[in-house]
């Protein structure tokens, strides 16, 4: 599954990203967020040295129609608000992309991490488009789990040649010693290492080329 890191620039004229810009030294962390087709819902933690002269200007926009200071411990405070433009939220919501929380917004940037099939990460592509938010692909790789790339007999190879430093330099142990501590033939444990081998080398390549959203 492709696993995406990704910087959104939040449009001038968004209230949270407004915020953020204006105090350039405050991070604010979105710990859940729900939208429906007219507002959205979130909880947010917010550290900044003036907290509550950021508070007070969420609370005198307009686009925030609720907002209510749960708690707070010196200068970070834990803050749920109702907006009516949740912005950030309809991109996600129209690609059907689920968004990994938290994540943080500061100096009018989101940094996102998204898991997500490639067209689901394509549609969300599409969607930051049409919603007029720009954004940075920073990163964006295929995870695979070893028991899914290898059998379990390469897996087992692999692991005990690792264990004894067949793969340290210099060698700790030797292709025959490989074979006898697995009780494989010769040829075969070299046959069955070098197929090991060829499906981690090929998949870090993939994982390490870049895709465009």
């Amino acid at each position: 599954m492709p696993q995406a890191k990704i910087t959104l620039t939040i449009p001038e004229g968004i209230w949270i990203g407004d915020i953020s810009r204006e105090y350039p030294n405050a991070n604010i962390r979105i710990l859940a967020a729900l939208t429906d087709d007219s507002t959205g819902v979130g909880l947010t933690e917010i550290t900044a040295i003036d907290i509550e002269s950021v508070i007070a200007d969420i609370r005198a926009n307009d686009s925030v129609i609720e907002l209510t200071k749960l708690q707070q411990y010196e200068d970070t405070a834990l803050v749920q608000f109702e907006t009516t433009m949740p912005l950030l939220l309809l991109p996600v919501q129209d690609s059907g992309v689920p968004l990994t929380m938290p994540f943080t917004i500061k100096d009018g940037n989101a940094e996102w991490d998204i898991t997500a099939s490639q067209h689901r990460l394509s549609d969300l592509g599409e969607q930051l488009d049409k919603f007029g938010i720009p954004f940075t692909v920073n990163e964006i790789h295929q995870q695979t789990e070893p028991e899914q790339l290898l059998t379990g007999q390469q897996l087992r190879l692999v692991t005990t040649a690792v264990r004894h430093g067949y793969y340290d330099t210099p060698r700790r142990c030797s292709l025959t010693e490989l074979a006898e501590n697995i009780d494989l033939a010769k040829s075969t444990c070299s046959e069955t290492l070098h197929r090991a081998e060829e499906k981690i080398i090929k998949q870090f390549i993939e994982n390490e080329t870049y895709i465009t959203l």
